[in-house]
């Protein structure tokens, strides 16, 4: 980048470290919830008649499962055998409500705030666009995708298989932001991002906002995306701006992103601190305990997911390698008595995209349990047993992902 096409940030000292204690607040807040609960909205009537909210109007709603005004998921069937999941067959997940149409009318205007680099200050998202670009496919997938296989009935959204995509991200890469920033400052750990919610007054800000930390070695594939699957980035999924760590789980990869901040400790928000992390059953969340940050390899079957006609049959599923590249894919008839490597299908897409992949099978009539396990590069197979944990995080096993089939 030449020198007059630089952007221009706000003031700021370059070394003053960040101190999450008491930093400058960006949300503000307006009472938009206030009288009407945390959520302002009524998710069991959208439940029961199916309506899809108006922020998401615009999605199919024959391929998603509407659990309430936040949580969409992509129904099993809908997942199709493309390496893309479409834009309009993709499952949404909010934390908080999403902002208004506003903050898309002029996604050139939005601010991101960078602390913790060699030059600290703001960029426009139109700045941003100028100091690179790159396109980047990955799973982006709910930490709680298979909560509703846990028998102690975790609380949350009763996730199957749905709440997972793959989808094709646009924007620059977090380090060639950093890069023109003169670097990470000495002595930061983690990549911390706050979103762009509203949030309620009367309440503490960090009890509610969305601000998740990573560790510094995501900055090596995380990436500001402004665009998906090659369209701008809609408000259902985080437009104007947000924040992609391809690999991790889709807490992390914070919508709406407003600061992007270089930090020596994980950030003190209750959605960090305590929320999503892995622990036993009945035990309360604590800043010890595993966070929700990488995903592991994981597979499930797509199609057929009840009956099949005897003869042969085509077996179809997706998988991935989370953090990894996927190596392969093996599906078993008998519930894991026996295994045949499966065919993947389409385009590699890269170490973070899945792969959708295919069994022949010659089915005689009768009763079969289908279950596949992927297996990643680095030689990481799928578990058989789910991990039990308070909040059904996490899972990855291949046993409750199978389907129970029917053969006439």
């Amino acid at each position: 980048m030449s020198a007059t096409n630089k952007p221009v940030f706000s003031s700021g000292p370059a070394a003053e470290p960040v101190n999450l204690e008491r930093r400058q607040w960006l949300l503000g807040s307006a009472g938009v919830v206030a009288g009407a609960g945390l959520m302002g909205w009524s998710p069991l009537a959208l439940a029961q008649d199916g309506a899809l909210p108006d922020y998401v109007g615009w999605k199919d709603p024959e391929a998603l499962i509407v659990h309430s005004a936040n949580t969409l998921e992509t129904r099993r069937d809908a997942i199709g055998r493309g390496v893309l999941t479409p834009s309009d067959q993709l499952f949404v997940r909010n934390n908080l409500p999403a902002p208004g149409n506003d903050i898309v009318a002029d996604p050139d205007g939005w601010t991101l705030d960078i602390l913790g680099a060699g030059q600290s200050g703001s960029v426009s998202l139109k700045q941003l666009k100028t100091m690179g670009v790159e396109t980047v496919v990955s799973v982006l997938q709910c930490s709680g995708n298979g909560r509703k296989f846990f028998p102690h009935g975790a609380s949350g959204t009763q996730w199957e298989v749905g709440a997972a995509g793959c989808v094709a991200w646009t924007g620059v890469p977090l380090r060639e932001v950093v890069r023109e920033l003169g670097g990470v400052m000495e002595g930061m750990n983690y990549i911390t991002a706050t979103g762009g919610e509203i949030l309620p007054e009367g309440l503490d800000p960090k009890s509610v906002m969305v601000e998740r930390s990573v560790p510094l070695a995501a900055l090596e594939q995380a990436l500001l995306a402004w665009e998906m699957n090659d369209d701008p980035l809609s408000l259902a999924h985080g437009g104007p701006l947000r924040l992609v760590v391809p690999g991790y789980f889709g807490v992390n990869n914070v919508k709406y992103v407003r600061q992007i901040a270089f930090t020596a400790e994980q950030s003190d928000a209750k959605i960090q601190s305590s929320g999503y992390r892995v622990r036993e059953v009945g035990v309360e969340g604590a800043p010890d305990q595993p966070s929700m940050w990488e995903m592991p390899v994981k597979s499930w079957i797509t199609s057929p997911l009840t009956t099949a006609a005897a003869g042969r049959t085509l077996i179809y599923g997706v998988a991935f390698g989370g953090n990894q590249a996927l190596g392969k894919v093996e599906v078993s008839l008998d519930d894991g008595g026996s295994w045949a490597e499966a065919r993947l299908l389409g385009p590699d897409l890269g170490r973070f995209a899945w792969r959708p992949f295919v069994l022949a099978a010659e089915l005689a009539p009768g009763e079969y349990r289908v279950v596949s396990r992927a297996t990643d590069a680095q030689g990481q197979a799928q578990p058989p047993e789910r991990t039990d944990n308070e909040r059904g995080y996490g899972h990855n096993g291949w046993k409750d992902h199978g389907v129970s089939l029917t053969v006439a």
